[in-house]
């Protein structure tokens, strides 16, 4: 199975190609240039595989959350991609892809959502597949879901900007943590290929994002009222 990956939530812009169960990513980190470089990354990426777009069996991506305009960059290009090469596509949650990257088992995935907020799920690996304890949400760090049992592992932004709030809220569960994780290409292409594999590819109209924000601005006095808090 061939799936091209393509991941742009957070600052970072990363491409992956499954071949069969070998996977080659390419990830660089540019701030807020998503738009300029995705395409020519994912040329690169093909043409150093020697494959065409046209012989891949699905275009998988990061449908968020994260970043409003890197994850509608995702979902634009991966929808564009698979309607001109007649493919189906598979959304994948950037949460899920921390806890597939983080090699562990038992995985309590965090992104900084700003304004003093975290996008949260937790999973667990079963039988080789990922099991939401905790679904995706948008949540305070002190109001994070009570989760049972322990030998938890975080991973994501979110320990790094609420660290002592989440250690503390989790004590004596938390085992240890990844506060650099970001989601990448690679654990969508895995986690992609094996939607494809059951079968669970989506036409390419469904390419659409996962915000869990409804509303992204605040007002001058919301952001005062906010900081006073």
């Amino acid at each position: 199975m061939r799936v091209l990956a393509l991941e742009t939530s957070t600052e970072y812009c990363s491409v992956a190609l499954w071949l069969d169960g070998v996977v080659v990513e390419r990830c660089e980190l540019v701030g807020q240039k998503h738009s300029e470089l995705l395409m020519a990354m994912l040329d690169a990426l093909l043409k150093d595989a020697g494959l065409g777009i046209k012989e891949m069996d699905g275009i998988a991506f990061g449908m968020g959350p994260g970043s409003f305009t890197g994850v509608r960059i995702a979902c634009g290009a991966a929808q564009g991609l698979a309607f001109g090469a007649d493919l189906p596509v598979a959304g994948i949650c950037t949460l899920e892809a921390l806890a597939e990257a983080s090699g562990k088992l038992r995985v309590i995935a965090a992104l900084d959502a700003r304004m003093g907020e975290i996008y949260h799920a937790a999973y667990e690996k079963q039988d080789d597949v990922w099991v939401a304890v905790s679904e995706p949400r948008l949540c305070k760090p002190e109001e994070a879901p009570p989760l049972p049992g322990n030998d938890w592992f975080g991973a994501g932004s979110g320990f790094a900007v609420h660290s002592a709030v989440l250690a503390e809220r989790y004590a004596g569960q938390l085992q240890d943590a990844d506060d650099a994780a970001v989601p990448q290409a690679a654990a969508i292409a895995a986690l992609g290929a094996a939607q494809f594999a059951q079968g669970r590819g989506a036409d390419a109209a469904e390419a659409l994002p996962l915000y869990l924000r409804d509303k992204v601005a605040l007002k001058t006095s919301e952001r005062e009222a906010s900081r006073s808090a």
